[in-house]
């Protein structure tokens, strides 16, 4: 019942929270939009929508079940909803060594580099304040729900300045919402090679925004990944190492 009501708490289903559109006027809340993470909340601590955070909860309940050895992280957190959940998930359970990383710029998206990354040609994402949360207010909401301790660490900078040297020897979950080529890529390249076998990748735009898409497929080719995508809803993926 915790997990259940925090889920409805963060995506602000419980309060009816209404959304905003793109030029900041205010939405009337709709509990179908929001469940499946359609829309921009104006108040809410995640955009991801319901059922992306039941899908989340099983990933974790399923590595925590069968003893899948590693750490969980976000990256591209916004205001943290989803990684206070992965933290309630892991208080819930009494799971004490586990840490929970944050990845974030914590100052929005990075301006697209379409010499090297072609498919981000024309991206807005870096001119959207709506998408800049600083790293004080994301603690601020963990600290909210009871959840900032010692087994949430922040890895604040562009994926490029922190994944690669990230201290993190293995991940159970690998949670990616990244929105752009780059960001997909960086965050796959850095910390794909250090799931566990049995841990989840899952990917937040990939039905949403095609340089995510492209940067997943991309990735899986070159890599030969193979397991089977597996829909959420309209734009979230997941798949299983095996």
């Amino acid at each position: 019942m915790y997990l259940e009501h925090l889920k409805r708490c963060l995506t602000g289903i419980i309060q009816e929270d209404p959304g905003i559109d793109t030029s900041g006027n205010i939405v009337p809340f709709d509990c179908v939009v929001r469940t499946e993470g359609r829309d921009w909340p104006k108040s809410a601590y995640t955009m991801v929508g319901l059922r992306r955070l039941d899908n989340l909860q099983f990933c974790i309940e399923d590595v925590i079940r069968n003893n899948i050895p590693g750490d969980l992280i976000e990256t591209g957190t916004w205001r943290g909803g989803a990684s206070i959940f992965m933290r309630a998930v892991l208080k819930a359970y009494g799971i004490t060594n586990r840490t929970v990383w944050v990845a974030d710029s914590f100052r929005g998206l990075p301006p697209p580099n379409p010499e090297k990354y072609p498919m981000d040609k024309g991206d807005i994402h870096h001119t959207i304040d709506y998408l800049r949360v600083s790293s004080e207010q994301v603690r601020s909401n963990f600290a909210r729900f009871n959840l900032l301790d010692d087994q949430v660490r922040f890895l604040e900078g562009w994926f490029s300045e922190t994944l690669p040297t990230a201290p993190i020897s293995s991940l159970a979950i690998l949670r990616i919402d990244a929105d752009m080529y780059e960001s997909t890529m960086e965050a796959l390249i850095d910390l794909h090679p250090k799931l566990s076998n049995g841990g989840y990748v899952i990917i937040d735009d990939y039905g949403a925004l095609p340089g995510c898409r492209k940067a997943v497929d991309d990735y899986r080719a070159t890599n030969g990944i193979t397991q089977q995508i597996i829909y959420v809803d309209w734009t979230g993926i997941y798949w299983q190492c095996p």
